[in-house]
């Protein structure tokens, strides 16, 4: 099912959200601009071992890299305090695709950009993201195919 109005993703925003409808107001543009990113609501794990129900972006961007188009598997997580802190943002690697740990990515495959760190909710939004993660990885791919696996990234 596509979620596409304001109304259906505020009824499936946990209640526990402190923005409710600017967060689903962001996610409805958000995917309409990128048909292959979907709202999930999911247990998050925090490194202090808190679980609390959070909602995601969860899917694919296209990133152009040396001339081909690599769709790049990404999980963008909006704690309830969102848009006021940024987001936690993972690429998600699937079982044919190892991560490329560099100062935009970590070894668990947790994003890193200066966009992040320096988030404020007035200037700072999930298409604005978005965009940067694109042009970052279009520059530095965060993920590559195991060895002997067929690409399956790249869109012809």
């Amino acid at each position: 099912m596509t979620i596409t109005t304001v109304g259906l993703v505020k009824k499936m925003l946990p209640k526990t959200y402190n923005h409710r409808k600017e967060v689903s107001s962001e996610i409805v543009t958000v995917i309409s601009q990128y048909k292959h990113l979907q709202p999930v609501v999911d247990r998050f794990v925090f490194n202090d071992g808190t679980v609390k129900k959070l909602i995601s972006l969860v899917g694919t961007v296209a990133v152009l890299y040396q001339g081909n188009i690599y769709n790049i598997p990404l999980c963008l997580w909006l704690e309830e305090s969102y848009p006021r802190t940024p987001p936690v943002c993972y690429v998600k690697p699937t079982k044919e695709m190892v991560i490329i740990p560099s100062r935009h990515v970590n070894s668990n495959g947790q994003i890193l950009l200066p966009y992040l760190d320096e988030w404020r909710h007035t200037q700072c939004d999930l298409h604005g993201l978005i965009q940067v993660i694109m042009a970052v990885f279009g520059e530095t791919p965060p993920l590559c195919m195991r060895p002997g696996t067929y690409m399956l990234l790249v869109l012809h």
